[in-house]
């Protein structure tokens, strides 16, 4: 018997089985087992599994892909670097903003690309940057080494800042090193008044603690008011014996918020100015 053969009487076997009575559902497997030759157990799974053979549906034809070309991603990728890589919730919105000037760098796009840029969803941009995302992973350029020696030392201030008054300053540094982190390069020292939002820039050679020191306290004099308090991070070029030296020399006694071991520090002003793009605040 052909499995062809096998298949047709195993479906005309299977549309009296299901109808039938104990009586005649032993009948049948009787007859089906002495004329197929197989065991009784695997032709009552046989007949009971059969399944009609029907022939697959068509699938339905969905739309043409819109926004999977390189002539839309080439523009999508190059803005989302420009724009210091904002998360595509925020790109969306600022689309219609750098489009022009990609245009007037890379010459005019066609209306179909331009048009797909400004009606993109901010999930497809997610979709689309993904594979450009995953090859940027670890490869930031941090130079903030944390300063563990005296981080335990310094008297930190639990309280909220009376921010109208001035003299509560917020410090960082700039690494001005490029594409590559390798030799000596200038750093900038960035202090920012929170009343006033008084900002002072420094150049300084390197990160090393008696050249962060001096142009602090170059800061310090060209100030039109004294210092109240300096919060910074948890880098070696603050947090060392010189600058902690420096303050509690002070005339003025001062108090330092900087993250403790256990304490996340805020997302600085200096960083928020120098950010086209601020995070948003969220209730």
């Amino acid at each position: 018997m052909s499995p062809r053969t096998k298949r047709e009487y195993l479906e005309a076997v299977h549309g009296r089985y299901k109808n039938a009575t104990r009586e005649q559902k032993r009948l049948i497997l009787d007859e089906y087992c002495a004329t197929t030759g197989c065991h009784r157990k695997h032709a009552i799974r046989q007949i009971n599994g059969f399944k009609r053979f029907s022939a697959p549906k068509p699938k339905k034809r969905g739309r043409k892909p819109l926004y999977d070309s390189e002539a839309i991603l080439r523009p999508l990728k190059k803005i989302w670097l420009t724009a210091n890589l904002p998360c595509s919730k925020r790109l969306k919105p600022i689309m219609p903003l750098w489009l022009p000037g990609y245009e007037a760098s890379f010459g005019p796009l066609n209306p179909t690309t331009r048009a797909a840029l400004l009606q993109i969803s901010a999930a497809t941009i997610d979709r689309l940057l993904q594979p450009t995302r995953k090859q940027m992973e670890h490869r930031g350029r941090a130079t903030t080494k944390p300063g563990a020696l005296l981080r335990n030392q310094i008297p930190l201030g639990t309280n909220q800042w009376d921010q109208t008054q001035p003299g509560f300053l917020e410090a960082d540094t700039v690494a001005h090193c490029g594409a590559s982190m390798a030799g000596q390069f200038a750093n900038s020292l960035d202090c920012v008044d929170i009343a006033t939002t008084w900002t002072e820039q420094r150049a300084v050679w390197g990160r090393g603690e008696q050249g962060v020191l001096q142009q602090l306290q170059d800061i310090e004099a060209s100030l039109p008011f004294d210092i109240r308090g300096f919060d910074c991070d948890n880098g070696s070029e603050f947090l060392n014996r010189h600058l902690v030296r420096h303050f509690t020399n002070a005339l003025n006694p001062f108090c330092s918020p900087a993250a403790g071991p256990t304490k996340k520090r805020q997302r600085p002003r200096r960083t928020e100015k120098l950010d086209p793009h601020p995070p948003v605040a969220r209730l």
